[in-house]
């Protein structure tokens, strides 16, 4: 079984439990996510499976997209509901318009220290794991981009007004370190009250399945949720190579020019590409290559062993 899940992670799971129960329900070992989701959000978590795992990397990087809330006044150990109260004001006073002025300030690249209750390894461990030892130690800031902060509802009628917030940005970025920054910057304080992923890359919560509907399908031999592994790929180019050609790539060998379709020449070659067979199947991921004599190839850095596809 090879291909991808668009998995809606219920709260309460870790990303890890996610993988594993469908490593049971498939009975393979050959099974992982692309991009941690916390324990107390919700929402897309592709998954991977069989040779699926072979292109996790590529999933990896796409941009993410959630919807958060932010409450303002109130600030907690771990930025999000689940750590404790460090700070509580009596009540907050929050123009809209000051809130949208500072909202901008944190679009494009921005600097984050990584909360300590990440999975980021220090030292050989996990920051979660020091910090449930009470230990805080020095977290070097990362760079992440933030695409997009879109404001959807917010929400001034009690003590501590709260803001919904739809967050598009890179991987690597921790939307709770991001509530936390944005509340000290307006000088009373946020936490991250809620937190649902929307989309990672192509993969949207419309189109999720949640773990109760894949184990219903799978147990009525329907496998409708399972997608193919090249789902995730849309963005590289894609060339067809010739029959005559399979052989060479299944055994892990350069493609020539005389082993691609159409006969094209080396000019706005893409320099990444998928090589299909001529019946549709992924083959293999080429890096385009050129000699010193002006030849070239594609190295192959990713070979697969998939079962042909019929049209």
């Amino acid at each position: 079984m090879n291909g991808l899940i668009n998995v809606l992670k219920p709260p309460g799971l870790t990303s890890h439990d996610v993988v594993a129960t469908l490593r049971r329900l498939f009975a393979t070992q050959k099974t992982g996510h692309t991009g941690t989701l916390d324990p107390g959000a919700a929402g897309v978590l592709p998954v991977c499976i069989g040779q699926g795992t072979r292109v996790a990397e590529y999933l990896i990087d796409k941009k993410k997209t959630y919807r958060a809330e932010l409450t303002f006044g109130i600030d907690t150990d771990t930025h999000d509901a689940g750590g404790k109260v460090v700070s509580r004001l009596a009540s907050v006073s929050l123009p809209y318009d000051r809130l949208i002025d500072v909202l901008g300030g944190f679009a494009g690249e921005i600097k984050q220290v990584p909360p300590m209750v990440s999975a980021l390894r220090v030292g050989g461990k996990r920051l979660y794991q020091l910090a449930r030892q009470g230990k805080v130690v020095e977290r070097k800031p990362r760079r992440v981009t933030i695409y997009d902060l879109i404001p959807v509802r917010f929400n001034d009628t009690g003590l501590y007004p709260r803001l919904l917030l739809d967050v598009t940005c890179s991987k690597g970025t921790y939307v709770r370190s991001l509530a936390a920054d944005i509340g000290s910057k307006l000088g009373c304080g946020a936490y991250l009250s809620f937190l649902i992923r929307t989309a990672s890359g192509r993969f949207t919560i419309e189109d999720a399945y949640t773990l109760e509907q894949i184990r219903a399908l799978w147990d009525e031999g329907d496998r409708s949720f399972l997608l193919p592994i090249d789902e995730g790929l849309s963005e590289i180019p894609a060339l067809t190579v010739k029959e005559k050609a399979v052989a060479t790539i299944k055994n892990g060998l350069p493609l020539s020019p005389s082993g691609i379709c159409g006969g094209i020449g080396a000019s706005n070659l893409p320099p990444f590409v998928r090589l299909y067979g001529p019946d549709g199947t992924l083959l293999a991921l080429g890096q385009f290559q050129e000699q010193l004599n002006g030849a070239w190839t594609y190295k192959l850095t990713k070979v697969f062993n998939l079962p042909a596809t019929h049209h």
